[in-house]
């Protein structure tokens, strides 16, 4: 199946995607679980994008945007996209807005980005607790932009000023912004956290005087380095390229840039994965534990790769979301 421009601002919102049963009541909370028949829609209604323009590095030519809807073995479909031009965010609303926000970063191995599981999915259940989400539609760095590796980054950065910069709009406290990520997206998300000082882009207004620094960072599953052996083999040559600098590979090793008084880490991850070993979180652990950063760590027997909140309610892992709502009540009232 394809789509032009005109058929993608067309999709239908997914009819099952409604604010979860669980907002009432966070103590009583369960991943409301998507409907197989369901259809998702990207872009949202509300949304902004990033650059005025093209952004700066641009390939000749242009990216084309190609969205597609792969159906999982249970029946869901999920919705994917490469060939990301203009770099945007879809702004997600909860009913009953407490402060607090979320960049929401999807995974996808820095080769397609997971809109649907590890974005609008997400956002639709952090709305339930409060928070008002964000979910970012970044460029990929294999698609022949200059300076690939900083092109994530790039989007990430400023994605997070521009939400700061108009906080007040969307009903939210600049100071409680944090970043959550999946896979890749949780490799970037943890980049923001440990380089979001570095200057990946020339700034190019206001915006860039504020800081992408998050207040707290989720990673899920999240890929720690970009080590030959010990990465995910997919998102390093996505990311760096056949032949990386050294120099550019260290740079993107969130285990070993991690420092004091970087954010606060929330990390979740499967010891059954076999996209990304669970060593990659064990190693953030150790690191953030070293540098005196706050950590809380959650392990699961089962779960595999790539879960977003679609996990059996049975399993306890699809308790993540409640368990990390509380963690981050703890460092507001903290």
């Amino acid at each position: 199946m394809t789509f032009d421009r005109r058929s993608l601002l067309t999709l239908p919102l997914a009819a099952g995607l409604t604010l979860p049963a669980f907002a009432r009541s966070g103590a009583q909370f369960t991943a409301a679980q998507p409907r197989a028949m369901d259809v998702p829609m990207w872009p949202p209604a509300e949304r902004f994008a990033l650059w005025p323009g093209i952004p700066q590095g641009a390939p000749n030519p242009l990216p084309i945007p190609q969205p597609r809807m792969p159906r999982y073995p249970d029946g869901y479909r999920d919705f994917q996209m490469r060939g990301v031009l203009r770099a945007e965010v879809g702004v997600f609303r909860p009913a009953r807005p407490d402060g607090r926000a979320m960049l929401i970063v999807p995974g996808g191995g820095y080769s397609i980005t997971s809109l649907r599981n590890e974005g609008i999915d997400v956002a639709r259940v952090l709305n339930g607790f409060g928070i008002t989400a964000f979910v970012l539609s970044y460029r990929l760095p294999g698609e022949g932009w200059a300076d690939r590796a900083d092109v994530p980054l790039a989007d990430a950065q400023r994605a997070m000023r521009l939400i700061r910069a108009n906080a007040r709009a969307y009903g939210i406290r600049a100071e409680k912004l944090g970043v959550l990520g999946f896979s890749a997206g949780g490799h970037l998300a943890g980049s923001v956290a440990v380089l979001h000082d570095f200057k990946a882009y020339r700034p190019i207004d206001a915006t860039d005087r504020h800081s992408a620094r998050p207040a707290w960072a989720g990673l899920m599953y999240a890929v720690s380095n970009m080590d030959p052996g010990r990465s995910h083999g997919g998102s390093r040559a996505n990311l760096l390229g056949p032949d990386p600098l050294p120099a550019v590979q260290a740079r993107f090793a969130i285990d070993r840039q991690l420092k004091a008084g970087d954010p606060p880490l929330f990390l979740v991850h499967a010891e059954d994965d076999t996209t990304v070993p669970v060593a990659n979180s064990v190693d953030t652990l150790a690191a953030a534990r070293r540098a005196g950063i706050p950590v809380e760590a959650h392990f699961l027997q089962h779960g595999g790769h790539g879960f977003g909140t679609r996990l059996s309610p049975r399993s306890p892992g699809s308790l993540w979301p409640q368990l990390f709502d509380r963690w981050m009540g703890e460092l507001v009232s903290g």
